[in-house]
């Protein structure tokens, strides 16, 4: 996750680089259940509206919070399919809080309504994230049921009265990316703030749907606009925050905006951005899926490590023996191609590994969903007008 909103305050005031300070155990984001009452078309579960075998039950999954709280974990991001399709979410939801993770939920909102908004606020989950794809006929389209935007909008409003800390959640392709400033409206008039940007990332449907990859100039375009609202927010103190997700890339694009805008504060940013590092998959990010099934993050799910029935988490987490877990834990990481030769791999750490398996089945090759430049990354272009991004993204 890049926290656009935090380096924005450091152009504004900048604060002395201090130590790294490492988290105690990954963030683990846990899909409890697969089952989902939509069927959206980037869905890295590939979830439907039944139930699926084998899944954890509620003594299996306070086992497990045992474990991972024993691992010094921080951090529970409750998921699915819908999460609050299982019926013991708000038992679950409440032992975690008692243990003392930061707890949060993500869903897509359309299950929130009068019935169920006290028992959700009642868990005082510290964040809660809802997903918006576009505006109403976007948003239907991506969630493949009419309606679904206004169910959706409906629960982030009762949540935000609730006075629940809720959060807008975007994944941009080519279909929904002209959507984008319309959605940063929309989390101004809605006094919603936080606005969660997510690359798609090749896994699951996002993976069969790859082909919808937003275009180099595209992703430019859009991190312009965020990397403009976030300073605009922190100049007027809104205490707004934005993020991105899934594209390492976003850190060194920043540093080239800010290089061009804020030439004074460059050095400054590049030390705070080699400090962040870039991806953490397999490190500080962690998932669980609904099986008991653990991968490097959410969207390796067609990569198991092991299973937490079988073996703790742990246990599981720390064994390098698996060639996958044993070459994300590398530092540095040993990347190939466009990546392997970037003059600012201490910032983005070659990217996320799993676009790069998905597409070649070597998780080392390059990132092909790399947005910058040969010249922005130190290496020549082969073509005055293309780059090799470019030829992969269209061809």
């Amino acid at each position: 996750m890049f926290r656009i909103s935090q380096f924005m305050q450091e152009i504004l005031d900048p604060k002395p680089l201090g130590p790294k300070r490492n988290p105690p155990g990954p963030v683990v984001i846990w899909n409890l259940v697969r089952r989902c009452n939509l069927m959206c078309k980037h869905c890295y579960s590939i979830s439907a509206d039944t139930d699926f075998p084998n899944e954890l039950n509620t003594a299996q999954v306070f086992d497990v919070m045992d474990d991972l709280k024993r691992f010094r974990v921080p951090v529970l991001i409750l998921s699915g399919g819908e999460p609050l399709l299982r019926p013991d979410i708000f038992e679950i939801a409440h032992h975690a809080k008692a243990m003392g993770f930061y707890t949060a939920l993500s869903t897509n909102g359309t299950l929130i309504d009068e019935q169920n908004i006290d028992k959700i606020a009642e868990v005082g989950f510290d964040y809660l994230g809802i997903s918006i794809d576009g505006i109403r006929e976007t948003h239907d389209q991506f969630r493949r049921k009419e309606g679904a935007y206004d169910e959706s909008m409906h629960g982030l409003r009762l949540c935000r009265d609730a006075g629940i800390k809720v959060g807008l959640r975007f994944t941009m392709t080519q279909d929904n990316a002209e959507e984008l400033p319309q959605l940063l409206d929309l989390m101004v008039e809605e006094r919603i703030n936080k606005f969660y940007f997510s690359h798609l990332n090749y896994a699951g449907r996002g993976n069969k749907n790859r082909e919808d990859d937003v275009f180099l100039n595209t992703t430019r375009w859009a991190m312009d606009l965020l990397f403009d609202r976030a300073l605009e927010d922190a100049a007027k103190g809104r205490g707004t925050e934005f993020v991105t997700g899934n594209n390492d890339a976003d850190g060194v694009y920043l540093l080239h905006w800010v290089e061009r805008l804020f030439p004074e504060q460059a050095d400054h940013i590049r030390a705070k951005l080699i400090q962040w590092g870039g991806n953490s998959s397999g490190v500080n990010i962690a998932n669980i899926d609904n099986q008991g099934r653990v991968h490097p993050d959410t969207m390796w799910w067609n990569y198991d490590l092991g299973n937490v029935k079988e073996r703790p988490f742990s246990k599981i987490w720390m064994d390098t023996s698996d060639p996958i877990m044993a070459g994300l834990k590398a530092s540095p990481r040993t990347v190939g191609g466009r990546c392997g030769v970037c003059r600012h791999f201490d910032i983005c750490g070659g990217n996320t590994r799993v676009r790069a398996m998905q597409l070649t089945g070597d998780a080392w090759s390059e990132d092909p969903a790399c947005y910058l430049t040969d010249e922005e990354i130190g290496i020549s272009s082969t073509t005055e007008d293309e780059t090799p991004v470019d030829q992969v993204l269209t061809g």
